[in-house]
């Protein structure tokens, strides 16, 4: 039975991505230690996934090892290696403000935690495919200093600006940009995917996401906006927005849509290809249109506050250009779009009360 390495697999895209891949057929090898918990809170433990997993899946086997200790990792790899025939790697520390608190970390995880796994890849099944979750926020805040127009409800683009049809591609300068800590380790991570691929001639891709959502996701404050937006509206939690008048745009991919994304490239990888990948024109939202669409779907009305302070280097506008993925695979496209995505999200919310 061919092998499947998934990190994160106990989060909202390693999860999906299990699932998916064992009922491809494939045995899923899950590393996590449900390092969620210590970034955000008990509230954001992804033990519960975890446990789904080791339940409903035959073939999926846990590994609560941490991708910071080579050793580990190895002994994981060295034990599979005649099998192994793709890696997915989504284990991260996700949040800009976190980061912040503890570089040494968030470093750690993110860039180290990366470089770990391609080596235990290019040491031990070098033909396998890698795929990356990167982040949209390797671009800094340079999307910042587009020409924007306020609307009543959010921040648009200048129509007239080449970006406004179909969003972000990657042509997008990574350089003199405030990243955040967070931007600034994904993205010495992303680079390094990008030359295993293009040094060694290995197989793999890096998705630069938006705003990565769904179900599963186990949303905080600091992280995972729309979960946690719905969170607070079912719970009747207050919810602070942090500046640009709630007006800040982003695109949202349905966990089910990013996976399948993966699939494509599974079956058909390159080396060392950089993809923008998210909710595109079909399914973007601002903070104020989605506090509206979640109590217009559900009744459950939220009770927000409007800060003057957006967090350093936020985007103000975020929508991802998808072509350059869609025309190397065309086969793939979006299946959810936001109400589709915001519907699902809040019944799984409600069903865990």
């Amino acid at each position: 039975m061919q092998t499947i390495i998934v990190t994160g697999s106990a989060g909202l895209i390693g999860s999906e991505a299990s699932k998916f891949f064992h009922q491809q057929g494939f045995r899923v090898i899950g590393i996590d230690n449900n390092m969620r918990a210590y970034f955000f809170g008990d509230s954001a433990s992804t033990e519960w996934n975890q446990q789904k997993l080791e339940s409903g899946l035959e073939n999926y086997v846990h590994q609560k090892a941490d991708i910071r200790d080579y050793p580990s990792i190895e002994k994981i790899f060295s034990e599979y290696s005649s099998s192994i025939a793709g890696v997915i790697h989504t284990a991260a520390q996700p949040s800009h403000d976190w980061a912040a608190k503890e570089p040494f970390t968030d470093f750690g995880v993110n860039a180290t935690g990366t470089l770990n796994m391609l080596e235990a890849t290019r040491n031990y099944c070098p033909n396998a495919v890698f795929i990356f979750t990167s982040t949209n926020k390797v671009y800094g805040d340079t999307p910042n200093f587009l020409p924007f127009v306020e609307k009543e409800t959010r921040w648009e683009i200048d129509p007239s600006h080449p970006y406004y049809e179909f969003g972000i591609d990657e042509s997008m300068s990574v350089d003199n940009s405030k990243h955040s800590i967070f931007g600034a380790s994904k993205a010495a991570a992303d680079i390094m995917v990008q030359e295993y691929g293009k040094y060694f001639g290995m197989n793999t891709g890096i998705f630069r996401g938006g705003c990565l959502t769904g179900p599963a996701h186990s949303g905080a404050e600091l992280h995972g906006f729309l979960a946690y937006l719905i969170l607070c509206a079912v719970n009747n939690k207050p919810y602070r927005i942090f500046g640009y008048k709630g007006k800040q745009v982003r695109d949202n991919i349905h966990s089910k849509d990013l996976i399948t994304c993966f699939w494509e490239f599974f079956k058909s990888p390159r080396q060392g290809e950089v993809y923008n990948i998210g909710g595109t024109r079909v399914a973007n939202i601002s903070m104020l249109e989605a506090i509206a669409m979640i109590e217009e779907i559900s009744g459950y009305k939220l009770n927000y506050t409007i800060l003057d302070e957006a967090r350093s280097g936020d985007h103000i506008w975020y929508i991802s250009d998808v072509r350059k993925f869609q025309k190397h695979y065309p086969a793939w496209e979006l299946e959810y779009d936001m109400r589709r995505t915001v519907t699902e999200m809040i019944e799984a919310t409600v069903s865990k009360n």
